[in-house]
């Protein structure tokens, strides 16, 4: 079966994986660290999307040294706790190796919706819901006792690139709707046990592309999960870089640091804008940071060396 990611995307992923791999096992310090930092992002993240105010600044402050910020509601501080909690249930699950499983999923959500709403953490909705501005309606509660186990056993046995599968699973879960709330932030968990079990690093959905996220998540319910599965494999391509950016030895003569794209344009028949163009179609292997793309200038050469043989 053809796959859905883009083929240009689909063999940059391929090649940085294979470079990851390549180094491994990964040094644990350089790990440790990468992985304090990914926690941070992905939290923030994955809250923000949902509407939480902290910063990405005040999270840290609230996960590493257990502050309180002024201004900010408990729920906040709550929804912040309880998904540093949720990644380290998903690595303690990735570590052992299970399939995923229903009680896996009711566990994650029971972790993201702990102290905020204890009645519903980890328990199938009841009623009937609808998503403002989505184009589709959940399917009746009734039919979630089916539809969850359909679900857990496709993930399980479906033969697709990883990066697909996760993309799909978190698709297939949102649309399931199962939680009367947290079902956001328990699709994009279940995502990263997908590609974590794997040896993928986790995928963070940035807060800045929310609504880009989005417009790819009404456009699957529209009946093309292409464009959304292309979104998530662009997410796991940056967790990619920024792995082997911290963690791949620089050989002599290589450039790997990550520089924006009109420092990369330098010397190159391209301009910054047409670049940036490349990047938001998929086209260059670009990763962003913030608000900005970045690209190795090692990176900007091999696609100079694709374009002419081309």
């Amino acid at each position: 079966m053809k796959s859905l990611i883009d083929a240009h995307i689909l063999e940059r992923i391929c090649e940085k994986k294979k470079r990851l791999d390549s180094i491994r096992p990964l040094s644990k310090i350089a790990l440790q660290r990468l992985k304090e930092r990914f926690c941070v992002e992905w939290t923030y993240n994955s809250n923000a999307i949902e509407g939480n105010t902290l910063t990405l600044n005040e999270t840290r402050l609230v996960l590493e040294r257990g502050l309180t910020v002024g201004g900010k509601t408990l729920r906040e501080h709550f929804e912040a706790v309880n998904h540093m909690e949720a990644i380290g249930y998903v690595e303690s699950m990735v570590k052992s190796k299970e399939q995923v499983s229903e009680d896996m999923i009711k566990k994650m959500h029971a972790i993201v919706m702990k102290g905020i709403n204890d009645d519903e953490a980890g328990v199938y909705r009841t009623a009937r819901v609808r998503i403002l501005g989505a184009v589709f309606t959940p399917p009746d509660p009734v039919k979630i006792e089916r539809l969850m186990p359909e679900l857990v056993r496709w993930i399980n046995t479906e033969k697709v690139h990883p990066v697909e599968l996760s993309a799909l699973a978190h698709y297939k879960l949102v649309h399931v709707h199962p939680f009367g709330d947290g079902n956001g932030r328990t699709s994009r968990l279940l995502m990263n046990v997908v590609l974590m079990r794997c040896g993928f690093p986790p995928a963070i959905v940035l807060n800045v592309e929310r609504k880009k996220y989005y417009d790819r998540l009404k456009k699957a319910d529209l009946g093309d999960v292409k464009p959304f599965v292309n979104f998530i494999a662009r997410c796991a391509e940056r967790s990619l870089d920024l792995y082997l950016e911290a963690l791949e030895p620089v050989k002599e003569g290589e450039d790997k640091e990550l520089v924006s794209l009109s420092e990369a344009a330098e010397g190159t028949p391209y301009g910054q804008e047409y670049l940036s163009l490349l990047a938001r179609r998929g086209k260059l292997g670009a990763v962003k940071i913030s608000r900005n793309w970045m690209i190795s200038k090692d990176d900007m050469r091999k696609y100079i060396v694709k374009v002419k043989k081309e």
